[in-house]
């Protein structure tokens, strides 16, 4: 049987009950503010937390990754979590009311909903977790033990990666596949979803939109993991027209939401069991996968500004710091610059930095170190081909410190 506390949250991800409403009403007329706090003492005293826990910020000309902390958020952002963090609320009626609000500011049908995840990695489990489990109690305790319940999950052998074992976690068994015909005979009684991680859409043979008819065809679930896969903002709801039952995006990286945010949108009924396999529910697998109220309200307020932002003008923004920096490092007889867009996953102006080794006998490995040990510290990306910088996460000003340091690295060698 479920304990009184399971039912009654269960209860909450079907409608919100009268009481519920009336207790929420008379907290928004109480919802006064609070009285500011004292004066800091102690840590934070200072007003740089970093320096006094002996860690150094850095200038992030790389890339939204979760190791870096993702991007920065929006000054409203912080406001609206600060808002947040001063009253109680019930967590299950927050998540379907910011999953409904989310799902208007897309422009999804009614048969569609969100949730804030922690993390797109964390939507990834409770998403397929839902669709192992269903409602059912038992199932749902049992995880990862599939006793009873579908098993495999189908993939292409070129989209296996690193997230996928947020999905391994529940228990189930991926089975490999390259080619349409596979596909066909991969299908069976066993069969609980078909996986697509969209960043290596151009490796697999199935592309993004043929996965999602193929699903159809054999009447499956399928997913698509785009965690890092906007801008462009149609991407938000591009893949659920597909047909994509689930979609996950972080909501820490390009929406500069919370870092420990994510979206889930899909089917209500996926989402509401994806609901029931996470916290605040107790003795599910993503327990441990909690979301707090500030989250949730700001990935709703960072999701709000992402979609009236214009993209063209910051786009434009971007490409003429990375042209700044580009005229100052040019200067360094053999340094090269070119410019590019990934065209999947952090699609933003790029520039990839190279030189004459005759000039410069550096690899790009050594100076990116020389960058990441220098003070202050800049993080950029080296590969084979050479850096690649991205200019959407430096701060008013930080485009000269990038060009000032690497310019000083380069002539150093040359």
């Amino acid at each position: 049987m479920l304990t009184k506390e399971f039912k009654n949250r269960r209860s909450f991800l079907g409608t919100i009950s009268a009481m519920t409403a009336a207790a929420l009403g008379s907290s928004r007329t109480s919802a006064k503010p609070l009285k500011e706090q004292a004066k800091l003492t102690g840590f934070g005293a200072s007003g740089d937390i970093y320096a006094e826990l002996g860690v150094k910020p850095v200038i992030n000309a790389q890339a939204t990754m979760t190791w870096l902390s993702g991007s920065l958020m929006p000054p409203e952002v912080e406001a609206v979590m600060a808002q947040a963090s001063k009253h109680f609320v019930s967590i299950p009626d927050l998540q379907i009311a910011a999953g409904e609000r989310i799902a208007k500011m897309l422009k999804l049908d009614d048969q569609h909903t969100a949730l804030v995840t922690c993390g797109a990695a964390a939507a990834l489990q409770s998403g397929l977790a839902g669709i192992l489990t269903g409602d059912n109690e038992q199932f749902i305790r049992q995880l990862p033990d599939l006793t009873g319940m579908k098993s495999e999950v189908i993939i292409q052998k070129s989209h296996r990666y690193a997230f996928d074992h947020q999905l391994r976690a529940t228990g189930v068994k991926f089975v490999e596949i390259e080619t349409r015909d596979e596909l066909h005979k991969a299908v069976n009684e066993k069969t609980a979803m078909m996986h697509f991680a969209n960043w290596l859409n151009p490796d697999g043979q199935i592309k993004v939109d043929e996965w999602a008819k193929l699903a159809k065809q054999y009447n499956l679930p399928c997913f698509n993991d785009a965690a890092a896969d906007v801008p462009p903002i149609s991407h938000l709801w591009d893949y659920t027209n597909m047909g994509y039952d689930l979609v996950t995006f972080s909501g820490g990286k390009a929406m500069r939401g919370p870092q420990c945010a994510g979206l889930l949108i899909g089917r209500k009924e996926l989402i509401r069991y994806a609901n029931l396999n996470t916290s605040p529910n107790e003795d599910v697998l993503g327990r441990a996968s909690k979301v707090g109220k500030e989250e949730i309200v700001g990935m709703v307020k960072a999701l709000e500004i992402f979609l009236e932002a214009d993209h063209d003008a910051l786009a434009q923004e971007w490409t003429e710091r990375l042209q700044f920096i580009s005229r100052k490092i040019t200067c360094v007889p053999g340094v090269q610059t070119s410019f590019y867009e990934p065209e999947i996953a952090n699609h933003f102006p790029t520039m990839r930095v190279t030189w004459d080794q005759q000039h410069v006998p550096m690899s790009a490995k050594e100076v990116g170190k020389a960058l990441w040990d220098g003070e202050p510290a800049i993080a950029i990306a080296s590969t084979e081909a050479g850096l690649e910088i991205t200019s959407f996460l430096l701060k008013p000003g930080e485009e000269r410190i990038v060009a000032e340091r690497l310019t000083a690295v380069l002539q150093r060698r040359s």
